[in-house]
């Protein structure tokens, strides 16, 4: 049942790998078994596969749409593989087109979801938003939506404390870089540690863009704060071996006002020459 040249461990690895592409137990056997010979009937196919003989048609009329066979004889009816260089990649690029589509389409649907839930959410909670005082967060997809849509909102000034781990990266968020060209006083004090080239790169585009970055040993939480109205404190559990991240979302001003506070204190201890020094740095510099 293996292929000439394979052995019944390589066959057993390779059908186990056909599945995890997407190809269900029968059309992998199959397959393998098609790669054999030149062609086969379907009966003949059956057997040698150990396909049951009513499910043979099935399990190759889904492998010619998939790319992983060809019909070489209309008349009987004769299977042949199709080259797996050629049948592999064809067939994870038309899986990812449709993979795509389908995450458009449900994105598209959970847009209008949120606005149709939402009022309800509002009403069962007594009409509080989803900034409404503080909110805590558990979830880094979470955080990184907070996030996003305040920075999306802010008018005046954003400032925040960057250090790992990380939900956001604010040196790959073009949301930041929209930000600066709108005008809004951006700066970044970040935890020192080595920064890649493309890091460096980047530190360099957001200079010219206007935005602020300083360096310093050590921050001791992670803050984005967002016209000194709304942000977000993000503490590491000190009860887990694995670093984990509670971001209390917040809209207080008094509260807004002592963490801005502390943000000029550390961007003052800062050393300004420490981006000068940003070179030495490797560590992939991120945020939230």
């Amino acid at each position: 049942m293996a292929s000439r040249d394979s052995t019944p461990s390589d066959y057993q690895l390779n059908w186990r790998k056909l599945q995890q592409v997407g190809l269900n137990a029968y059309e992998a056997r199959s397959y393998l078994v098609l790669m054999g010979h030149p062609r086969f009937k379907a009966l003949e196919l059956a057997a040698r596969a150990h396909v049951p003989r009513q499910k043979i048609y099935e399990v190759l009329d889904s492998l010619v749409e998939k790319g992983f066979a060809q019909v070489i004889q209309e008349k009987t009816k004769l299977f042949s593989a199709v080259d797996p260089s050629l049948a592999i990649p064809g067939y994870l690029a038309r899986r990812t087109k449709t993979l795509q589509s389908e995450l458009l389409e449900h994105s598209r649907l959970a847009t209008g979801l949120i606005e149709d839930l939402r009022p309800a959410y509002e009403e069962g909670q007594g009409g509080r938003g989803t900034l409404d005082f503080l909110n805590l967060v558990n979830d880094p997809t979470q955080t990184a939506i907070h996030y996003r849509r305040m920075l999306t909102t802010v008018n005046h000034d954003y400032q925040e404390f960057s250090r790992p781990p990380f939900a956001v990266d604010p040196l790959d968020e073009q949301l930041v870089k929209d930000a600066a060209g709108r005008g809004i006083q951006c700066r970044l004090l970040i935890e020192a540690g080595p920064i890649d080239e493309e890091h460096r790169d980047r530190l360099k585009d957001y200079a010219q863009c206007g935005i602020q970055v300083r360096f310093l040993d050590r921050l001791p939480l992670k803050l984005a704060l967002f016209d000194a109205r709304c942000g977000l404190v993000a503490l590491l559990d000190p009860v887990l071996t694995r670093p984990s991240w509670t971001a209390v979302i917040f809209e207080h001003e008094g509260f807004a006002e002592a963490m801005s506070g502390l943000f000029e204190t550390y961007w003052q201890r800062a050393d300004l020459e420490n981006s000068a020094r940003s070179s030495s740095f490797s560590t992939p510099v991120a945020g939230v």
